[in-house]
C-alpha cells in the first residue's frame, strides 16, 4: 500500500511539473489562455499529490509505522520541487503577460 501512495506522489508531482513547463512555453508563444489552463491542470495534479502526502503524514501521526525509504525521499523531493517550480513559472507567465502588454 505505501509503495502505491509513494508512486502516486511521484507521478502526480511529475505531471504537475510537465503542465507547468508547458504553460511557460504557451506563455512565451503568447497563448495566455492555454498557459492559464495548463497552470490550473498543474495545480490539480499538485493537489492530488499533496493530499496523498497528507494522508501519509496523518497515518504516521496516528501511530502507523511508515518505513522511510529512498523512494519516499524521492517522492517528497519531487513534490517539493514541483511546487517550487510551479510557483516560479506562475511568476514568469505573469511577466510574459506584462511584456506582451507593453
Amino acid at each position: 500500500m505505501l509503495e502505491a501512495e509513494i508512486f502516486e506522489i511521484i507521478s502526480h508531482g511529475g505531471d504537475a511539473r510537465g503542465y507547468a513547463y508547458e504553460s511557460l512555453k504557451a506563455a512565451r508563444e503568447g497563448d495566455f489562455e492555454k498557459a492559464d489552463e495548463l497552470l490550473e491542470k498543474a495545480q490539480e495534479e499538485l493537489d492530488i499529490a499533496h493530499n496523498t502526502q497528507t494522508k501519509l503524514i496523518q497515518a504516521e501521526i496516528n501511530g502507523e509505522d511508515l518505513k522511510m525509504s529512498l523512494l519516499m525521499v524521492h517522492a517528497q523531493d519531487q513534490l517539493m520541487t514541483a511546487i517550487a517550480e510551479k510557483s516560479l513559472i506562475e511568476q514568469m507567465v505573469g511577466m510574459c503577460k506584462e511584456f506582451k502588454r507593453e
